[in-house]
């Protein structure tokens, strides 16, 4: 027997609320997966952009002198304080900040000032690390002669002003540039996927016009009217290779992460799509630089290399989600090629940019925005291609249209800043706050300006060969408190200017206080038995008659200095 159930319309009402129910719940976690998933995937990757921090900091430290390398890192440092509180405070307003009126909400936004009223924290944290990126480029434009107070002004003006006013123009749904023209066929909106334009360009830029404007360090360009230049080398090639490798790794979060999406279909290949041009990118940039070079000076250089590398990564970021991968070749190529040619003129003009960080940046940058426009795939290549097969002809209007388009917004971010940084550097100026006095940029800056030198002498363990025995037998040693070299001796004579000694320097300095020397422990036994030979020399010299110069012979150990080290020299060090 089976029993029937009768169904009253209360229940099927019931049932048809509970269902309706579930369909909610079902959506409302779907919802909060994608939220969460999202999130998750633009803090990871501004997690690695915020250690591309570190990779400027490395690579800024070994490309200048060791007397400097203090002052840079804590620049570096700063840069991240800095950028977070003024895009906190400022910044995100003017970027992402609602604005109700249409005609001002074209160039900025006015509201969620301090983020009062603003929940898309992840979004927020994601921007910062693009602001500190695009503020730290001009560090290393500046490095070795930049006044404290200098570096701290321009910092906060460009994260909190001149960066975000940008990304409002060509990120926002209201900013002018992202708006573009739309006149009929032609549609073109400003195409800058992870910025080349807004980061790097506006970064590249500034760094032109303070390196401009702070003049060369002293001896780059030693003679008025002579092409002849003296490079200046920095202390630590290892450092800046560290450093470089560092910021390839951040840019491949750098492009990838502006997906901001992850959750629906096909965005995982879009990010998977834009690091492997980017890498791509870097790759070619590489080689063609260094086969350039090769070819015209006959060596294979590392760190103009890793240069040329980082500009075909800022040359990706425009288009690097929307290339094929074969289309890095062109953008890749191309990049090292600006970046080589930009280098080469800041030489003829003067202008002392230790890091290429105008080459770098603005070369990359500037020829990223017009590659995009030419090679992607509704660029001006694929629509001559679509016209041969029979296509219509607005598509190649349209592609040159939008290379027009992205010039003018290119044209736009140099001009915004230079019209804001000009005024705050001159004002700088006029308070002789721009540049350190020549006596501190002569002697370093680690010590006058920090009171930290990055490789004190004392580490270096000068003077070991000066302990003796207290008793026979015995452990303990006591410092002879007559050395014969001075610490101020040592730090003059051992010019950290270069990593070698000067050619007047006696050997008998070179071989007992040459900080490298200490470094090898198996050399302090021999450095102490030579100096015992070296006394008992002296005294049987001693015994010897003044006119029998023949039993006087040199000893490598015992010959003095024919020239005294002047003490006023030790800030050298």
């Amino acid at each position: 027997m089976s029993a029937s159930v009768a169904l009253t319309t209360n229940d099927v009402q019931n049932l048809t609320a509970e269902l309706a129910e579930l369909r909610h719940q079902i959506a409302q976690i779907r919802d909060d997966f994608t939220e969460n998933n999202n999130a998750f995937f633009m803090c990871s990757m501004a997690l690695i952009i915020f250690l591309m921090q570190c990779g400027f900091a490395f690579l800024e430290a070994g490309a200048v002198r060791s007397k400097n390398t203090t002052n840079i890192l804590i620049k570096n440092l700063l840069d991240s304080c800095i950028a977070v509180i003024g895009y906190w405070a400022i910044g995100w307003a003017l970027a992402y900040g609602p604005a109700s009126d249409s005609t001002w909400g074209l160039f900025f936004g006015y509201s969620q000032f301090f983020l009062a009223d603003m929940t898309n924290y992840p979004k927020f944290f994601f921007q910062y690390v693009f602001a500190a990126t695009s503020a730290t480029i001009v560090s290393g434009a500046v490095a070795e002669r930049c006044e404290f107070a200098n570096y701290i002004t321009y910092c906060s003006v460009i994260s909190s002003i001149i960066y975000p006013i940008l990304t409002h123009w060509g990120w926002s749904e209201q900013g002018w540039m992202y708006i573009g023209i739309n006149n009929g066929d032609i549609n073109t909106k400003y195409t800058d996927f992870a910025g080349s334009g807004v980061v790097h360009l506006c970064g590249g830029t500034i760094s032109f016009i303070a390196a401009y404007m702070m003049g060369p360090r002293i001896g780059r360009f030693p003679k008025a009217g002579e092409e002849e230049s003296i490079e200046i080398k920095g202390h630590s090639v290892p450092f800046a290779a560290l450093g470089g490798f560092i910021l390839m790794f951040g840019f491949l979060a750098f492009n990838g992460g502006s997906m901001a999406d992850i959750v629906k279909p096909g965005e995982g290949n879009i990010v998977a799509l834009a690091m492997i041009n980017t890498i791509l990118c870097g790759a070619f940039a590489a080689l063609v630089y260094l086969l350039i070079h090769y070819a015209t000076n006959g060596k294979w250089t590392l760190l103009l290399t890793i240069n040329a590398c980082l500009a075909g990564m800022v040359s990706s970021c425009a288009g690097c989600n929307k290339m094929m991968p074969w289309a890095s070749a062109f953008t890749g190529s191309g990049a090292g090629l600006m970046y080589l040619g930009l280098s080469e003129l800041m030489l003829k003009l003067k202008i002392d940019d230790p890091l290429d960080a105008f080459a770098v940046h603005a070369g990359g940058g500037f020829w990223g925005l017009f590659a995009v426009c030419v090679i992607a795939e509704d660029g001006i290549a694929y629509s001559i291609v679509h016209v041969i097969n029979g296509e219509s002809r607005r598509l190649i209007a349209q592609a040159f249209a939008q290379l027009g388009w992205n010039m003018v917004c290119a044209l736009a971010i140099i001009v915004w800043s230079t019209i804001t940084m000009v005024p705050v550097f001159m004002i700088l100026k006029k308070l002789k706050k721009l540049r350190v006095p020549p006596e501190i940029e002569t002697k370093g800056l680690d010590i006058y300006k920090h009171g930290e030198a990055a490789y004190p002498l004392h580490a270096y363990g000068h003077g070991w060969d000066e302990f003796e025995h207290v008793k026979e037998n015995s452990g303990n040693r006591k410092l002879s408190q007559n050395a014969e070299v001075s610490l101020e001796e040592l730090a003059a004579a051992y010019d950290r200017r270069t990593s070698l000694a000067p050619a007047a320097f006696e050997k008998r300095y070179s071989v007992y206080h040459n900080p490298t020397f200490y470094e090898h422990p198996e050399h302090h036994r021999d450095a102490k038995v030579k100096k015992t030979h070296k006394k008992a020399k002296a005294k049987r010299a001693e015994s010897i008659p003044e006119d029998n110069e023949s039993m006087k012979t040199d000893d490598l150990y015992l010959s003095a200095p024919t020239t005294a080290v002047p003490k006023s020299t030790a800030w050298m060090a």
